[in-house]
């Protein structure tokens, strides 16, 4: 199951899944998610976490990869719900694009109470502002990187900081490579970043040499 793929068919709030290379799907979830779902994110114990950005606008979980059986973790205020992690302590963020901040809870708690992480609520392109925040990425040492999607560039926040530092694009110290409107941000365990800069069309990649275009 570590080389599936899974994804969201908006067109019928479905989850397909793929594995083993398959060219068709092996496994469909037939859910009732909305045609506003976005997000997904599937932990390494296959449980499914989808952000349906519909009328309630709530965070679900699967109890894993071959169940239809929903829990609703936790209901937000955003209607876009753009960007989800859970991180190896069991804490799961939520970017929220037009509330321009991320949230976290901790999801062996009960309460349905987030706890913002990154960004104030309000537009903006200072240290601690976030402009429609995209995918997220949460590393081992618990820091947060955001796709500060509107600002056109990647702001990594430390645990525990509220101010961000921009490690890829506009207002970073040493720009090495432009952004325009990225969206996703990973991190590898070599600690390099790869970025999908979105109306760029190109996937940016980071090395002990800088940044650099590896696709398109």
């Amino acid at each position: 199951m570590n080389n599936s793929i899974y994804t969201i068919n908006r067109d019928n709030g479905r989850i397909l899944i793929w594995m083993n290379n398959s060219n068709d799907p092996n496994l469909i979830l037939y859910t009732n998610l909305s045609s506003s779902a976005f997000s997904i994110f599937v932990t390494t114990n296959r449980q499914i976490y989808v952000g349906d950005s519909n009328t309630t606008k709530q965070i679900i979980q699967f109890s894993n990869s071959y169940s239809n059986q929903t829990t609703t973790i936790a209901t937000v205020s955003s209607s876009d719900i753009y960007g989800l992690f859970v991180d190896i302590n069991n804490t799961l963020y939520c970017s929220m694009w037009s509330e321009h901040k991320v949230v976290k809870k901790w999801l062996n708690d009960s309460s349905s109470t987030m706890t913002t992480v990154a960004g104030n609520g309000s537009t903006g392109s200072t240290s601690n502002m976030l402009n429609r925040p995209y995918g997220i990425f949460v590393d081992t040492n618990f820091d947060l990187y955001v796709a500060d999607q509107y600002n056109h560039r990647i702001q990594l926040f430390h645990l525990g900081q509220i101010n961000g530092t921009t490690v890829a694009g506009n207002t970073s110290p040493n720009l090495t490579i432009s952004l325009y409107y990225p969206r996703d941000v990973i991190l590898d365990g070599n600690k390099y970043l790869f970025i999908t800069d979105g109306d760029n069309h190109r996937i940016i990649g980071s090395d002990e040499n800088g940044f650099r275009c590896i696709v398109a």
